[in-house]
């Protein structure tokens, strides 16, 4: 059943039959292949466990990671589409193509390090994912020498979703950003219905909408709907702490406008 909370699968979601900015066969090939594979939904599943179940944090299986890859990449291709280069495929030698085929990749397998625990879960993520692509990459027609550089950006973008870590290249960045673009109320449904009170399901149930679309002035603005104050702390502590150091933050324009609450307190917020 779908949750009315989350958002949901629609016109502004990436589509593989739309026209991209951007060589997009290898990734639609990889896609079909990751949404058709057991183990991945598994995983997805799985995770979610530790996190909501065991710790009433936010949601963070199969709907987080959904949102994410969406996002992910319709944030490529419209950087794309504002002529941003990126650089971790082509450092490899591997081709334009496989840029958002690492995007895609990374942000499916950015949280299965969630089924050994919440905390510190990036890290865990890392040899679970690798195992994962070991057994993928071979499927998706890449050599050996092609999968070894494949995966090792994948595992970066990974990495580097946590704000501890330093993104090095900007397929890396944007799984970084879109990761805290899923931030609506949706998100925070269970923990808050539990009686979780913490800063960041109050914050998110503060969040309506989040869209993504192209810029007048950067390629990329997001314009993000708040109906109380409280999303402040999505936005400028979340959001903008993933922002910064992405190697996209000079493309990416964020405009906040709380249209239900306190506006004396907080009208509008832009970064």
């Amino acid at each position: 059943m779908s949750d009315p909370d989350r958002p949901s699968v629609g016109p502004r979601a990436y589509d593989p039959d739309d026209d991209h900015h951007f060589p997009d066969d290898r990734l639609n090939a990889a896609l079909e292949v990751v949404d058709d594979d057991a183990e991945i939904a598994a995983y997805l599943e799985a995770q979610n466990v530790n996190p909501v179940a065991r710790k009433g944090y936010n949601d963070h299986g199969t709907k987080h990671v959904e949102i994410v890859r969406d996002r992910a990449l319709r944030l490529y291709d419209l950087l794309k589409r504002g002529g941003v280069e990126f650089n971790g495929a082509h450092d490899q030698g591997l081709p334009e193509g496989d840029e958002p085929v690492v995007v895609a990749l990374a942000a499916t397998l950015h949280d299965i390090g969630h089924v050994v625990h919440r905390d510190d879960h990036v890290y865990y993520s890392i040899p679970l994912a690798a195992d994962v692509l070991d057994r993928l990459l071979p499927q998706l027609d890449y050599d050996v020498a092609e999968a070894v550089r494949l995966k090792g950006e994948v595992l970066h973008a990974i990495l580097c979703h946590h704000t501890a870590e330093e993104p090095l290249t900007r397929e890396a960045g944007v799984v970084r950003v879109a990761d805290a673009l899923d931030m609506e109320r949706g998100r925070s449904r269970i923990p808050y219905q539990e009686g979780g009170r913490g800063i960041n399901t109050i914050s998110s149930q503060a969040i309506r909408s989040v869209t993504l679309r192209p810029g007048d002035s950067s390629p990329v603005t997001v314009e993000i709907e708040m109906v109380d104050a409280a999303g402040v702390y999505q936005v400028d502590e979340l959001l903008k702490s993933k922002l910064r150091g992405s190697h996209i933050e000079e493309a990416v324009r964020i405009v906040a406008v709380n249209t239900h609450g306190d506006e004396d307190l907080v009208e509008r917020i832009e970064m």
